[in-house]
């Protein structure tokens, strides 16, 4: 990575000044019309040392243009007031690192020292209930975060991990038995109207939110009726479930629900209890979470109710066990809305102070997609939009962007409104909330899926017309040329904090900066002219590479290019 060969010259500069152990950094510049990397420390060095930065950042500047291979790295380094050092890296270090990316594995992505576990849980849907836009953004942050672990050497478990065993199982189930339904009639458009119906009685009647609630215990229990009902329902739910996953490309290596954990939950509470960690209130059995450093006081965990039924925290609890027990991860992570922050960070405290897992445990929630009106994301009706609606609402809006768009292969089309979601949802952080505009990500100029696909099929098309011999080393003509190359070397970057944050937007920004400097390139740079050949084959090849990383990074984000657009 140039970044951190760039940082070991500075560490090298900095103790030969004495400097050294204050942990600076060299960073991308962002001003990339002045310089290619910057240095900020001065101004912190200033501070400790009681000294001027600008007689600091001169001290570095020397120290740098002392060092032996100056001129293999750099082009020139210069203190600019009131006290920054920008570099400018020299064109033989640009193109090593660009034939590096050419002929290794992994765009030349460095193999971990350490190959770590990571346990993603991701998806996690309720059994009969249909899946809706919300759905759609834990899956595809999940599955990006999972490839980008992938793509920098890391081991990966996905665990889809299915809300199977709660209350809206109970809720179907009575409704079955009132409707007095037999189990062969109970099909997916039953459930999809069953649950909603049954979920609203129960907020207007206590009674049957209590009759539900009993069917529930029962279930996990292991009541022979309610497990033969459990299981029909399962069924259904998951073959869609299955479906709509297959349509986003999104996929998991086991397909456990909150089911799978109830073997483990009489160890777990053998665990709490010999740590005296499980106490009675109320007749429920809980453990105390809060802590003294704790600004405000978080309330206990809910081991188990009053009315001896086991909670979402407690199978999560009992996951985390069983994860430990049978994949001995070095990370756990949960990809879950925002709003379960609270719930999370009991669940982790728990875990931790019953040491049932030495896994680091990591809670990367995600924010709402909005409408347009700034509130979560609705249909027309006032509802969440099931999948499937979105889907096709999406790929009917595309179709009729022009007519050419209607005669599409049906494949095609369905990789267009996979790139026009997935780019629209991950080119935002997955902290925030954000507006969807479907016309607006539907377009091919801007910052959206269309113009990242339609960047790769014009300049693959370049490449397909011409012949030309491979060549990535030699002069950079202009800065169009430089450009490109810097910010195909800058992968490396973008990836690493992508890897390291857990933040996909990281690939996506990426993937937009570079359309952006290909396309400018191509646009000021007349190939189909050219007389020069070793010109010629240079920039063809700049191109070929630029296409290749694009289309690797693509696949980070799910995206898949289409034959034509």
């Amino acid at each position: 990575m140039i970044i951190e060969l760039l940082n070991q010259k500075l560490e090298t500069v900095l103790k030969k000044l004495k400097y050294e152990n204050h942990n600076f950094k060299i960073i991308p510049s962002n001003r990339e019309d002045l310089c290619d990397y910057q240095f900020d420390g001065c101004f912190s060095l200033a501070k400790l040392l009681h000294q001027s930065p600008i007689e600091i950042g001169e001290k570095i500047v020397q120290a740098f243009y002392e060092l032996p291979d100056f001129n293999d790295l750099f082009e020139k380094v210069e203190l600019v007031k009131p006290g920054f050092i920008n570099f400018v890296i020299s064109e033989s270090l640009i193109n090593q690192f660009l034939q590096r990316m050419d002929t290794m594995a992994f765009l030349g992505i460095e193999r971990p020292k350490k190959v770590s576990t990571f346990v993603l849980d991701y998806g996690g849907p309720n059994i009969a209930k249909p899946l809706h836009v919300g759905h759609m953004r834990t899956a595809i942050v999940g599955e990006a975060i999972k490839r980008i672990i992938q793509y920098m050497g890391h081991k990966t478990i996905a665990d889809v991990h299915l809300g199977d065993y709660g209350l809206q199982i109970g809720q179907v189930i009575y409704g079955i038995k009132q409707d007095g339904i037999s189990l062969e009639r109970v099909d997916l458009a039953y459930l999809e109207k069953t649950y909603p119906r049954i979920s609203a009685l129960c907020k207007e009647n206590e009674e049957i939110k209590q009759q539900c609630s009993e069917i529930t215990r029962k279930l996990q229990e292991g009541d022979f009726e309610y497990q033969k009902l459990w299981k029909k329902i399962c069924e259904l739910s998951l073959a869609d479930i299955k479906r709509l996953y297959r349509y986003l490309d999104v996929s998991f290596d086991v397909w456990y629900g909150e089911s799978d954990s109830y073997q483990y939950i009489h160890k777990v509470e053998d665990i709490l209890n010999q740590k005296h960690l499980l106490e009675e209130s109320e007749g429920a059995k809980i453990v105390k979470v809060n802590q003294e450093e704790d600004k405000k006081d978080l309330p206990p965990f809910l081991f188990q109710s009053s009315n001896q039924t086991y909670l979402y925290g407690t199978t999560d609890l009992a996951t985390i066990y069983q994860r430990e027990k049978d994949n001995h991860p070095d990370f756990i992570l949960y990809v879950v809305d925002n709003r379960q922050a609270l719930h999370f960070k009991q669940v982790f405290r728990v875990a931790k102070k019953a040491d049932i897992t030495h896994s680091q445990l990591e809670f990367l929630g995600y924010g709402t997609v909005n409408g347009m009106d700034g509130k979560p994301y609705k249909t027309r009706k006032g509802d969440a939009p099931k999948l499937d609606s979105l889907f096709q609402q999406v790929k009917e809006i595309f179709k009729n962007k022009k007519e050419s768009n209607q005669t599409m292969s049906e494949e095609d089309q369905d990789k267009i409104v996979n790139a026009i979601l997935k780019f629209a949802d991950l080119q935002n952080s997955r902290e925030k909330d954000y507006i969807f505009d479907i016309s607006k990500f539907s377009e091919v100029v801007g910052k959206t899926g269309p113009y990242i696909l339609y960047t790769y099929l014009r300049i693959n098309k370049i490449i397909k017309e011409n012949t030309y011999k491979k060549i990535l080393t030699g002069h950079i003509y202009n800065n169009y040329d430089r450009n490109l190359r810097i910010k195909l070397i800058a992968l490396s970057t973008s990836l690493q904090q992508a890897f390291e944050y857990r933040m996909p937007h990281y690939v996506a920004d990426y993937i937009y900066e570079l359309c952006v400097a290909m396309n400018t390139f191509y646009q000021n740079n007349h190939i189909h002219t050219l007389e020069d050949e070793n010109q010629k084959n240079m920039w063809l090849s700049l191109l070929e590479l630029s296409n290749k990383v694009l289309k690797e990074m693509l696949n980070l984000l799910m995206i898949d290019v289409p034959t034509s657009m």
